[in-house]
């Protein structure tokens, strides 16, 4: 979904690259070095607590309203006590010592900070009895061996920070620079989450939403910019972005304005060439998905017709799937209407019917919206006792079987004088 999103890793399991491999679960060996050289140094212990021991020491810390920790039993075991144990447990977990002062450091969002871990947390387990690591040892000994300068991470682990920095000390390593970055969040204030379902990239791209437009809206509610502004791509948003402009408020994310950045973005493509013989592409797809079977004219999947379509309606849709919804269907299938439905409109139909034809005829194929306003305006001057309104409702309803929807005239040049014809006539011997 980076790929999607237009934003893939400089470096991954997928790319590749110098620091690899890039899968943990291919990295256990730098994690048991690590691991061994903290036990060799005193500065961790292997601990044989059962899940059983653990989880009732949990559940009497609850029940006497108390954060859970570890009681730091296995740390003053002596040699032979681990000795004997391990002749039964060959493979124990490994727990980090918290003791010693915490370093302070400073943040580069919230400023300096220090946490005293080891008054309020149990020494935590940094190698599980299977062999992997917690996130606490990992991001320690990936982050050193792939020599990263900067780590940009959620606020939730600004706490836990203070225990990797003791790590880094115990291993002899060098740290890195720390920017602990706010969360977002819903509009009400609560947090995002997998539960809701909906948050998923996946669920945005199937629905039609562009990447840049979910990138614009996440940089605009967010901090890191001069200013936030509608309508940025990714290169505007590398050039402006600023590390220190970023604050510590959460991010309030409405996606109930989503559909608004979505039209923008969109527009922008309709306007690149390139792009929008992309977007022509896709939106053929999607007809052939939605009307499949019901198409009657297969000449509607015309790349040149459904390009006009695109550049007829982009100022009216936020995304390209709106234009197989069911008030465009109109444009891809033509509709089932009687003349009884337009002699509830207006007696004269064939009259409307009649002289309409006779402007397509006269006119040929060079008819605009604007010129095709003004004709049908005299038109319904010429005829006796016929309402504008009410020869426009009819026209609406024989082109497209609505009472609502786009302008009629640029209903007629989206379909086209000939498709309108077929249509008009069509109504006229039903």
């Amino acid at each position: 979904m980076l790929e999607w999103a237009g934003i893939p890793p400089d470096e991954s399991p997928r790319r590749g690259g110098p620091a690899g491999p890039y899968l943990q679960s291919q990295r256990l060996a730098l994690y048991a070095q690590a691991t061994e050289a903290l036990l060799r140094s005193g500065a961790a212990y292997p601990c044989f607590c059962s899940p059983q021991r653990l989880e009732l020491l949990k559940k009497e810390a609850l029940r006497n309203r108390q954060t859970p920790r570890y009681d730091n039993r296995c740390r003053n075991l002596s040699s032979v006590q681990v000795a004997q144990k391990l002749a039964t447990d060959p493979k124990p977990a490994v727990r980090f010592r918290l003791e010693g002062e915490t370093p302070a450091f400073q943040d580069l969002v919230y400023g300096w900070n220090r946490h005293e871990v080891a008054s309020v947390e149990g020494d935590p387990v940094i190698l599980k009895s299977d062999g992997f690591p917690t996130y606490h040892l990992a991001c320690v000994v990936d982050d050193h061996h792939m020599g990263i300068s900067h780590v940009l991470r959620g606020s939730e682990w600004l706490v836990s920070t203070s225990k990797h920095l003791l790590l880094y000390q115990a291993l002899g390593w060098r740290p890195p620079h720390f920017a602990h970055l706010p969360l977002l969040l819903n509009r009400d204030g609560s947090k995002l989450s997998k539960r809701q379902g909906d948050i998923f990239l996946e669920h945005f791209a199937a629905a039609g939403f562009l990447p840049d437009a979910l990138l614009d809206i996440i940089t605009n509610c967010g901090s890191g910019f001069a200013e936030n502004q509608m309508g940025r791509t990714l290169p505007e948003l590398i050039t402006q972005f600023d590390l220190t402009r970023i604050t510590c408020h959460s991010a309030l994310l409405d996606l109930e304005k989503l559909p608004e950045f979505n039209r923008l973005h969109l527009r922008r493509l309709v306007s690149e060439e390139t792009q929008r013989r992309q977007l022509v592409g896709k939106l053929q797809v999607l007809v052939e998905e939605a009307f499949g079977s019901q198409l009657q004219d297969r000449h509607v999947l015309d790349p040149a017709y459904v390009e006009r379509i695109i550049l007829l309606r982009q100022h009216h849709i936020s995304r390209l799937q709106d234009l197989v919804s069911p008030a465009h269907s109109y444009l891809w299938t033509r509709p089932a209407v009687g003349r009884a439905q337009l002699g509830a409109i207006s007696e004269k139909v064939d009259v409307i019917a009649e002289q309409v034809l006779g402007l397509l005829e006269g006119s040929g194929t060079s008819l605009s919206q604007d010129v095709l306003n003004r004709e049908l305006k005299k038109l319904s001057e010429s005829l006796e006792g016929i309402k504008h309104s009410h020869m426009m409702k009819l026209l609406r309803v024989a082109l497209s079987g609505q009472l609502q929807g786009p302008p009629v005239a640029e209903m007629m040049v989206s379909l086209g004088p000939k498709e309108v014809r077929q249509r008009i006539q069509k109504v006229l011997s039903s």
